[in-house]
């Protein structure tokens, strides 16, 4: 819905058209307004809130030792209709004393706001906008997931009452349009206008109500946005169509106007109601990333006994128990227990890790299979994860560059559009008072944007409609525009080209013993542990249970250890070991060469090695076919990976990629994107995990693969749930064909505008056939558009 905004931005960016001493000004004296919304802010006043939703940006030249003041906090934005709200929110924000800069993205709905608490506190810069209309709260509050959620099912409230009123007032109006006049009779003329007007006021009282607050926000702030001659042509249209309705002696008699007055309306709310529920659906997503942390931790006493404390009561120092399934809350080391660690959403790493005592643990990864014990080092912003986060908060709020552009080109618009309507009320009133009111309305809703709001959202969105029914979700409909011009792919190894599981290769056993009794073997050993590695085992093998086990056990990071009561063709009863080489006491002169490229697991019984299994990953049965069907289409295809570079070559080779680099950080892989982008290549960036959030937010298009986690899900601009890698090479093809179909709506709608704009100037175009030249135009790009759901001519 981004592209809605971006194209029709040329209608709101005169929101930001007085000066900026103007806008200090108004803002001054707004200032007695403020008092109350501050008193619900002060809460994230308190100093330890701030590291929910703040961090401390590196200060270059700072002395060691001095606390910087200056803090960068991510907020969520509630109000915004289009790229010059943006900017008329960063104007008010650095008008706070304190704020030292301000970025806004009206497509994300978010800011990132810089200030000093020597100067400042949240609570005020959280309230200063609110005068114009729009609200900030911290990416954590949830009572803003909850007012977006609000927010949303307004909006189509007021969208289903628009229509239905419409319906109905166009049934009334009908009979006008095919009678000659003098056909009906007054009495009954009279019935309909009444019924008219009675319909039209829930569209007028309710519907309409945004317009009216933002023009009255926009009267008060001397400023003009596309709200003001929006809620002046309803407002006009209603009172000289109420005239006639109760008055029919004078000038204004002639007809009434609710039919055009409430399609208008519909038509508009169509627009809006179509990008507020798309940004409905990612609103919230980074936040719900945010709190992967747990809320609260058991930290240890004096007296060595535990309590529940909120995390960020945690201290450096403290001794926390992290249960199993829980998430590490800060980094530190192990100090009593061992278990695995899922580390696949910060390193890339597709094993979880054995973390014994004496192991560091990271914030944000999971504790799989044991109660630890971790003595806290790092908290908050100086964590890893944090630093995760903020690269991807970052680069959410840049500004695309076409909507830079769009509101350079836009700002003139409107000023032309409420001329225009002066002008040709001036002219035709000492003719006719009432041509001339009309002549004026006719001209503010012939340039409303009606086809041009429909323009790019509903090509966009049958092409989504389409897109989905193929097994890919659009997140962003914006990034459809981007991905007609890409020309390189890259894909993040784990979860994205490999399946998140371990693939059994090649089995060696020692003479003797056969590999479908060993592998027997050990898949029932494997069936006691829930590591990656050995459900490779258990749920490969059908035959887990051909043998009894006994006093199995587990041993962190090494493997099991059990009890073989049974025998078999070279296997003896008794004590069986499964794991690594050195937990089976096996050395290289036992087994012979070993391939140090693969994952290897051991087997062994009392009397030594019994046998040898390599592992690797799984490629995703549709991989090799899909950078196949790329390179045909002339892409350039990349992959990158957390994992080890002999791994990652290995599995580009199987796939015939030949740009490939291992040993990816998050900071890294954001890197590399940004190095081909700045040799002008279109990167689309395909990924899973938290620590591709970074990248997928940078690259001109993005695709998140399978069950992403939700912050990749929220960064990225499509989501292949059901890892249909296969899809990635048809989706350019289908950007092409929807950017088409847009152009040729766009081409539509500008040259209505221009052909209607002058017919209404000059006063032959009335306001109802204005209404209906909407209508129809609108009709026009929801048909056309429709073409996209037809499969293309030769296929």
């Amino acid at each position: 819905m981004r592209m809605a905004a971006i194209k029709l931005n040329f209608m709101h960016a005169a929101v930001f058209t007085s000066t900026s001493s103007g806008r200090v000004s108004s803002l001054s004296q707004a200032e007695t307004h403020q008092d109350a919304g501050v008193d619900g802010l002060r809460i994230f006043d308190d100093v330890q809130e701030w590291s929910r939703f703040s961090q401390q940006p590196t200060q270059q030249g700072q002395p060691a030792g001095i606390a910087s003041t200056v803090w960068e906090s991510q907020v969520l934005v509630s109000g915004m209709h289009c790229a010059a709200c943006s900017l008329m929110l960063e104007q008010a924000l650095l008008a706070t004393p304190g704020v030292q800069s301000a970025r806004v993205s009206a497509a994300s709905q978010r800011a990132s706001v810089v200030w000093s608490s020597a100067v400042t506190r949240p609570s005020e810069w959280l309230c200063a906008p609110r005068v114009l209309g729009y609200t900030l709260s911290p990416a954590l509050d949830t009572a803003a997931s909850d007012q977006t959620r609000k927010d949303a099912r307004l909006a189509l409230w007021r969208w289903l009452v628009a229509g239905f009123c419409m319906m109905q007032v166009m049934m009334y109006a009908f009979p006008a349009y095919v009678t000659e006049p003098g056909e009906i009779a007054p009495d009954i003329e009279k019935l309909l206008r009444w019924a008219s007007w009675v319909l039209t006021l829930p569209v007028l009282l309710f519907s309409c109500k945004p317009f009216f607050a933002n023009a009255l926000r926009d009267l008060r702030q001397r400023n003009v946005s596309m709200d003001l001659p929006v809620a002046l042509g309803i407002v006009i249209t209603f009172v000289i169509s109420s005239a006639a309705t109760f008055e029919t002696a004078g000038w204004w008699s002639a007809e009434v106007y609710f039919d055009s007055l409430t399609m208008f309306v519909f038509f508009l709310l169509t627009g809006r109601w179509l990008e507020q529920r798309l940004r409905a659906r990612t609103s919230g997503a980074l936040d719900s990333l945010m709190q992967r942390l747990p809320d609260s931790v058991q930290r240890q006493l004096p007296n060595g006994e535990f309590e529940q404390v909120a995390v960020r009561r945690l201290k450096v120092g403290d001794l926390v128990r992290v249960l199993p399934g829980q998430a590490f809350p800060a980094d530190g080391v192990i100090e009593g227990g061992n278990t695995f660690a899922d580390e696949a959403l910060l390193t890339g790493e597709s094993r979880p890790v054995a973390r014994p005592v004496g192991a560091l643990v990271m914030a944000g990864s999971y504790n799989l299979s044991a109660t630890v014990q971790v003595r806290v080092q790092q908290l908050g912003q100086a964590t890893r994860y944090a630093g995760i986060v903020a690269l991807m908060q970052r680069a959410a709020v840049d500004k695309p560059r076409l909507a830079q552009l769009a509101d350079r080109v836009a700002r003139p618009f409107l000023w032309f559009v409420m001329l225009a309507a002066l002008l040709a009320a001036a002219y035709w009133w000492n003719t006719d008072p009432a041509r001339a009111v009309m002549a004026a309305v006719a001209v503010l809703v012939v340039t409303c944007p009606c086809a041009l709001s429909l323009a790019t959202p509903t090509a966009m969105l049958t092409s989504a409609g389409v897109l989905a029914k193929q097994g890919v979700l659009v997140r962003r409909l914006q990034a459809l525009e981007a991905l007609a011009d890409v020309d390189t792919v890259v894909f993040d190894k784990t979860g994205t080209l490999t399946e998140a599981r371990m693939g059994l290769g090649h089995i060696s056993t020692r003479d003797g013993v056969l590999a479908a009794d060993a592998l027997a073997l050990a898949a029932g050993l494997a069936r006691h542990s829930l590591h990656p590695v050995s459900r490779a085992f258990a749920d490969g093998s059908a035959a887990a249970n051909s043998f009894r086990l006994t006093e199995v056990a587990e041993h962190a990071g090494q493997g099991l250890q059990g009890v073989l009561a049974d025998t078999c063709l070279g296997m003896a009863s008794g004590p069986v070991r499964f794991g690594s080489a050195s937990f089976c006491g096996v050395n290289g002169a036992m087994v012979g060469a070993v391939n140090n490229d693969t994952l290897q697991v051991f087997l062994a019984d009392a009397s030594g090695w019994l046998a040898r299994f390599e592992l690797d990953e799984v490629v995703r049965p549709d991989a090799v076919d899909a950078v196949k069907q790329l390179q045909l289409a002339g892409l350039e295809v990349h992959m990158l990976s957390g994992d080890r570079s002999v791994a990652a070559r290995r599995v580009a080779e199987r796939l015939g990629i030949q740009h490939v680099q291992g040993d990816c950080t998050p900071q890294s892989k954001l890197a590399h994107l940004q190095a081909l982008q700045g040799r002008g290549r279109k990167v689309l960036m395909v990924g899973d995990g938290l620590n591709d959030g970074p990248v997928l937010a940078r690259a001109d298009v993005s695709v998140a693969v399978g069950q992403a986690v939700p912050l990749a899900q929220a960064q990225s601009d499509f989501i292949i749930p059901g890892g249909l890698l296969l899809m990635l090479a048809s989706m350019p093809t289908q950007a092409r064909r929807t950017l088409s179909i847009v152009r040729q709506n766009l081409a539509w709608a500008a040259a209505y505008n221009a052909v209607g704009v002058p017919l209404a100037i000059a006063g032959y175009l009335p306001a109802w056939l204005a209404g209906l030249g909407m209508a129809l135009s609108s009709l026009f790009v929801l048909l056309n558009a429709a073409r996209l759901a037809r499969a293309p001519e030769g296929n």
